[in-house]
């Protein structure tokens, strides 16, 4: 049995789906200018990769092994994120309609997000049970939404920051994130 306060802390710090394996730049660069939107954005993900763990894990151990038709994992876990993506749309359109407008397409790019689907994909290859693969999609969606908030609270400084034209917006944004991936590389030495 998996060690989970392992896969968690390893998921939200040291292996984390945006600042180690650099999936979901995307919306990491597009949420990230208010810490609300950001927030909300990370909510979204944390529900959707939960979800997707919980779901693809048994539809690829007991649906796509069994049947020999583990070649469709791709296809199989976009169809589940999309579903859980358009739940989501949906119960924010009447709920929460001013953060639907506020993430814009970034909200519907969720279908397409590479961290989900990485998620789902690295709990496979990573051999997790079915609470590992939960816990690690819960740990991931967190470490998601702590990459954002950082991020964000970090662009919104630089926005009374004293910056050169040439570095406003996404140049300085960039650097951030690359100094903010360093300053992570420092869990990777942590012992348990």
């Amino acid at each position: 049995m998996e060690d989970l306060l392992v896969i968690a802390v390893g998921a939200i710090f040291v292996n984390n789906i945006v600042l180690y394996w650099f999936l979901g730049l995307c919306p990491f660069f597009g949420v990230s200018k208010k810490t609300s939107t950001a927030l909300g954005m990370g909510s979204a993900v944390i529900f959707v990769m939960t979800c997707a763990s919980a779901i693809t894990w048994p539809i690829y151990t007991y649906l796509l092994i069994p049947f020999n038709i583990e070649f469709m994992r791709t296809v199989t876990f976009i169809l589940v994120i999309a579903t859980f993506v358009q739940l989501i749309e949906m119960v924010m359109r009447k709920y929460q309609p001013h953060l639907y407008k506020a993430l814009g397409i970034y909200l519907p790019l969720i279908t397409t997000n590479c961290a989900i689907m990485g998620v789902a994909l690295l709990n496979i290859e990573e051999g997790y049970s079915f609470i590992g693969s939960v816990v690690d999609g819960f740990a991931s969606g967190i470490g998601f939404t702590l990459a954002l908030l950082l991020m964000s609270g970090i662009r919104e400084r630089l926005e009374f920051a004293d910056v050169p034209r040439s570095f406003q917006d996404l140049p300085i944004a960039f650097i951030s994130a690359a100094l903010l991936a360093l300053a992570f590389m420092a869990f990777s030495g942590m012992r348990l």
